[in-house]
C-alpha cells in the first residue's frame, strides 16, 4: 500500500524542513516539501492533508508489564485514591460487581499519599470485598495486602519472609501470592487482559514494547499470549524473562535474554530498595539486596558467552553497587568487548552514582529508565524525599547518565506508571533536579530509538528513506517548537538559526498531542474516527 502523508510537519533527521512523507509496502520511501509531493501523489493508494499535524516515529516503551496493565484498565484501578477510605469504597464497589467466588487482583494503592499513611489490612479487605479472595498490590509492585480467605489459599504464606499479620505482604511473601494468583487468574483473563493493554498502547502512539516477564510478575506460560496479543493486533513485542539460567526459555519462548524484572533489590515506596544508609522514615532500615555481586557477574558471564542479553532491576544504590561490582568482574573473565557487544541492560537505575555510572558506560549497558518516577515522586517533598530525604536530588539521574555516554530508553514500567509517551519526554526535560535535565529531543529519541538499541535493532526509530514506515500522527494545540529545558523557539518546521526538526511544546501548561494514527510496518494499528477525512 503506498501512501502520502502532506502539509504536515515530519520529525526526521533526514529532512529537518520535511512538510510530506511518503511509504510503500511498510517502508518510508520518500520525505520533502509539499512543492514535491505531487509526484508521488500518482498511483498513491491514500493522501492525506494533514492539516498541520506532526508526523514522527512511533514511540517503544521499554519497560512494559503487559497482562498486568490490562488488568488494571479493566479491573480495580486505586491509582489516585485520595484515602484509605476511599480505596476500600472502590473496593467495596467493584466487588459488588462480580460473584462470590471471583478473585479481585487491584492495583495502584499508594499510602503515602493517604492521610491514614497506612495499607489496609486483611480484615478490611474482607469487610469490604463480603470475604472474597483479594489481593491489592502497591503501586510499585514490590508489596501489597491480602484477604484471609486469599491468604489461606497460599501455601505456608505466613511462613514466607516478607509476611506480616496484617495481610501485608513483600519480598517472598509478596512472591508467592503472585505465584498463587498465576495459578487462579487464568489464560483466558490473561489474555484478555493482554489485548487491552496492547489497544491501549497502540492509542497512545506506541508502536512497540518490551515486556518485563519474571517468575514474581507471572507465570511463563504468559508470555504466549502477550505475543499473541501483540501480533494480533501489529505492535512489535521485545520478550524478556527474568530469571537466571534458564536458557532453554530463549528458543522455547523467543526471547531477547534474560533479563528484566530480574531483581536486584526492591522499591523505595515498598522500603525493600537496598540502601548504603538507612531509610529516612524507618531508623536501622536499609532495604533488602537480593543478588551479590558474585551472582550478578555468574548471570552476566553466562549471557554473554551464550550471545543474549542480561539485565537487572536495580533501584537502591547498595544494588547498583552490587551491579557495578558484577560487571566488573564479568569484565575481568569475559572482557570489556565482550560485554559492550552483548548489550546488557538494567531498568530504573534510580541510585547510581558517577563510579557505577562509568563502569555502565565502559560495559556498553543500556539504561531502560522511567522518567514518570521522578514526575509523580521526586522533588523535596515527595515520596522519595520522604523515604531517602535529600538523597533524592540524586535519583533519576538522566543528565549525568547521557553525559556519560549510556544509551538511555525510556518506559513507562505500567502498570506502574501510566502508558504515555509525551508524559515522559516531558518528566524528563523538567527532572526536579534541573542538572539532571535532558532536551526535549534526547528525551525523544531516547523514547524512540533508544527503546530500539535496547532490544540490539540500531537501524529503527527515525523515519527516513529505507527505514521501516513505523510512526504515529499527532494533533495538538500547542505551537510546535524547538525546545531545551530553558530556550523555546515557535516555529512550524524549524528553528531557523540551529536548522533542527521542532516537537510539540511540553511545558507544564501544554496539553500533549493527541495521537490520530499509529502505523507499525506498514500497518495501521489504530486511527481515531474521522481524523482523515
Amino acid at each position: 500500500m503506498r501512501t502520502l502523508l502532506t502539509n504536515g510537519s515530519v520529525y526526521s533527521p533526514a529532512d529537518p524542513h520535511a512538510t510530506a512523507i511518503a511509504f510503500d509496502d511498510g517502508v518510508v520511501t520518500w520525505l520533502g516539501d509539499d512543492s514535491s509531493a505531487a509526484s508521488y501523489a500518482n498511483g498513491a493508494d491514500e493522501v492525506i492533508d494533514l492539516r498541520g499535524k506532526l508526523v514522527t516515529p512511533a514511540f517503544v516503551d521499554a519497560h512494559v508489564h503487559t497482562a498486568q496493565t490490562g488488568a488494571l484498565l479493566t479491573g480495580l484501578d486505586l491509582a489516585g485514591t485520595t484515602s484509605l477510605t476511599e480505596a476500600l469504597d472502590r473496593l467495596a464497589a467493584f466487588a459488588k460487581t462480580l460473584g462470590p467466588d471471583e478473585i479481585i487482583d487491584g492495583q495502584g494503592w499508594d499510602e503515602t499519599r493517604w492521610p491514614e499513611g497506612r495499607p489496609p489490612t486483611s480484615e478490611e479487605l474482607d469487610r469490604a470485598a463480603d470475604g472474597r479472595r483479594v489481593y491489592l498490590s502497591r503501586v510499585d509492585g514490590h508489596s501489597g495486602v491480602v484477604s484471609s480467605s486469599l491468604a489461606a489459599a497460599v501455601k505456608n504464606l505466613s511462613s514466607q519472609a516478607g509476611y506480616d499479620a496484617s495481610g501485608r505482604v513483600e519480598r517472598a511473601a509478596n512472591h508467592a501470592v503472585r505465584d498463587a494468583l498465576g495459578e487462579l487468574v487464568g489464560a483466558d483473563q490473561r489474555l484478555q487482559d493482554a489485548r487491552a493493554a496492547v489497544k491501549a498502547m497502540a492509542e497512545r502512539g506506541i508502536g512497540a514494547f518490551h515486556e518485563m516477564a519474571a517468575p514474581h510478575i507471572g507465570p511463563v506460560w504468559e508470555l504466549p499470549l502477550v505475543r499473541q496479543a501483540a501480533e494480533e493486533a501489529g505492535l512489535a513485542a521485545t520478550l524478556y524473562w527474568g530469571e537466571p539460567g534458564m536458557f532453554d526459555r530463549i528458543d522455547e519462548f523467543g526471547l531477547a535474554g534474560l533479563a528484566g524484572d530480574l531483581n536486584a533489590d526492591g522499591a523505595l515506596g515498598s522500603r525493600t530498595a537496598a540502601l548504603r544508609d538507612p531509610y529516612a522514615d524507618r531508623a536501622e532500615h536499609r532495604g533488602h539486596a537480593y543478588l551479590t555481586a558474585e551472582q550478578i557477574a555468574e548471570h552476566v558471564v553466562a549471557c554473554t558467552e551464550r550471545g543474549v542479553q542480561a539485565g537487572f532491576h536495580c533501584i537502591g544504590d547498595v544494588a547498583l553497587d552490587n551491579i557495578a561490582g558484577g560487571f566488573e568482574l564479568a569484565a575481568e573473565k569475559v572482557g570489556v568487548q565482550a560485554l559492550v557487544a552483548a548489550r546488557h541492560r538494567l531498568e530504573h537505575v534510580e541510585m547510581v552514582d558517577d563510579a557505577a555510572i562509568a563502569t555502565l558506560a565502559r560495559c556498553g549497558v543500556v539504561a531502560s529508565v522511567q522518567p514518570m518516577f521522578d514526575r509523580l515522586w521526586g522533588g523535596p517533598s515527595d515520596m522519595y524525599a520522604e523515604r531517602v530525604g535529600d538523597r533524592w536530588a540524586g535519583m533519576n539521574p538522566f543528565g549525568s547518565l547521557a553525559r556519560s555516554g549510556v544509551v538511555l530508553a525510556f518506559g513507562s514500567d505500567s502498570p506502574v506508571t501510566e502508558l504515555g509517551g509525551w508524559e515522559a519526554v516531558r518528566a524528563a526535560a523538567f527532572h526536579h533536579e534541573e542538572s539532571q535535565r535532558i532536551t526535549v529531543r534526547a528525551a525523544f529519541a531516547a523514547h524512540t530509538r533508544g527503546g530500539w538499541r535496547a532490544a540490539g535493532i540500531d537501524d529503527a526509530g527515525v523515519l527516513a528513506p529505507g527505514t521501516a514506515a513505523t510512526y504515529a500522527v499527532w494533533e495538538s494545540d500547542a505551537e510546535l517548537v524547538v525546545q531545551t529545558p530553558d530556550q523555546r523557539v515557535a516555529a512550524w518546521s524549524t528553528d531557523p538559526r540551529a536548522g533542527v526538526p521542532v516537537l510539540p511544546d511540553l511545558s507544564d501548561e501544554a496539553p500533549v498531542p493527541d495521537c490520530r494514527r499509529t502505523v507499525v510496518g506498514g500497518r495501521i494499528v489504530y486511527d481515531s474516527e474521522g481524523w482523515s477525512s
